[in-house]
């Protein structure tokens, strides 16, 4: 996952690490740059980009002097070159103007763009052979051995920033080798604790509500459907290339315990922190060094006081068992499953349909696509592309089978 010695001979007396930052305006870009503005003296940035906020993006551009900004959204991209006029700092718009921000020279590019969208960039960077601080899960979800292969082509350095799998990385001992199994934790969510018949009728802002973590609108519905758990699991098989039974999850809703390694002499290591992102991106950031991070709050067990552990419900959650169905068929289903999930959320977040109406309208895309993607792999960008674009096309069908959103009386329901 990582070509030993770069990050050793990029950090000589003195030098300062370059890295992009994709996706610099969501929660992960957030994060990345609190610490980046933390340790001026260790980093300076490259390029920026947004999905269309220019006003920020500009911002943070001028804030840390950055050589190129991007916005994906063509339309935003008049205003974002007004806010740099006279600054010296290029800028671009359009799809290919992120792309081209990730292609920048950087030693450390923070991939963090949400979604299908990000694979493109993210593919850019991987190209340039330096470290790739991978926080965007569509990369590998939806193109997996691909992604691996051009990782292995570059001699790219591969740091995973989602919490679960910094905390396998971290977890890890000689290499991977006597490792029985892989857990990743889970909140469990807003509707750990609902009935079935309760999360039927839950409203947007019911799943909106994660308990522990602040995060973007689809990566915060992921969650509540237990789907980003399903999704990290795909992850994680490619990341450490272990096989589908070795890996499992298990709810831990304190958030403390982000995952756990078990080793086949009965040893389990296990990584703990504060639920806070800031931890593993300082990490990604640094490595194979470690920033000093005094704004992130210190994990205190005796405060915590109470650590529970409790295994998951895929029958109230079905997304979760529909992900590990999907990473034991392979092919072009995980491709379809995630086009399908971010057709199904999306549709959720606008009330056309039910909160399980999700798990429902992927799990319909995934029979239909069956017959219409058969033979289809993704074994280059052009392919998962095509996939992507046919299954999105099959999900908006499938969302018409889906359950529909909850009526004003139902939305009304006794809540716990």
């Amino acid at each position: 996952m990582t070509k030993n010695g770069q990050a050793h001979e990029l950090n000589g007396a003195g030098y300062r690490k370059r890295v992009s930052v994709l996706g610099a305006t969501g929660t992960i870009g957030d994060s990345t740059c609190d610490l980046l503005a933390q340790n001026p003296d260790r980093f300076e940035v490259v390029a920026l980009s947004a999905n269309r906020n220019a006003k920020k993006l500009a911002s943070l551009a001028v804030q840390f002097k950055a050589k190129f900004a991007a916005v994906a959204d063509e339309s935003a991209g008049a205003e974002l070159r007004d806010l740099l006029a006279g600054t010296g700092i290029e800028c671009g718009a359009g799809k290919s103007a992120v792309v081209d921000a990730g292609a920048r020279d950087a030693d450390v590019v923070m991939a963090s763009i949400v979604g299908y969208a990000g694979l493109a960039p993210t593919l850019a960077a991987l190209k340039q052979g330096r470290t790739v601080a991978l926080a965007n899960k569509e990369c590998l979800v939806c193109a997996g051995a691909y992604f691996m292969n051009e990782r292995e082509r570059y001699g790219t350095t591969l740091l995973p920033v989602d919490s679960e799998h910094s905390a396998v990385f971290q977890s890890l001992e000689q290499e991977g080798r006597y490792v029985e199994k892989i857990v990743l934790t889970a909140s469990g969510g807003p509707f750990r604790t609902w009935t079935k018949e309760q999360i039927a009728a839950a409203r947007v802002e019911d799943a909106l509500k994660h308990p522990n973590w602040t995060m973007g609108q689809k990566i915060t519905i992921d969650s509540a459907t237990l789907m980003n758990k399903g999704l990290e699991i795909i992850e994680a098989f490619h990341l450490f290339k272990v096989r589908a039974d070795q890996l499992d999850a298990v709810v831990h809703p304190q958030s403390i315990i982000h995952a756990l390694v078990y080793y086949t002499d009965g040893s389990v290591i296990a990584q703990a922190s504060v639920p806070d992102m800031r931890t593993p991106i300082a990490l990604s950031l640094a490595w194979p060094e470690r920033l000093k991070a005094e704004t992130i709050k210190r994990l205190d067990l005796a405060e915590a006081a109470t650590l529970t552990f409790e295994k998951p419900d895929e029958t109230r959650f079905p997304a979760l068992r529909l992900a590990k169905e999907v990473l034991k068929s392979g092919g072009n289903t995980p491709t379809v499953l995630n086009a399908a999930n971010e057709v199904a959320v999306e549709a959720f977040l606008n009330r056309q349909i039910s909160f399980p109406g999700i798990a429902e309208a992927v799990e319909r895309t995934l029979d239909m696509a069956t017959s219409a993607l058969a033979g289809v792999l993704p074994d280059s960008l052009d392919a998962v592309t095509h996939i992507d674009e046919r299954a999105r096309d099959i999900a908006k069908s499938a969302l018409s089978s889906a359950r529909p959103a909850v009526t004003i009386a139902e939305a009304a329901a006794p809540r716990i």
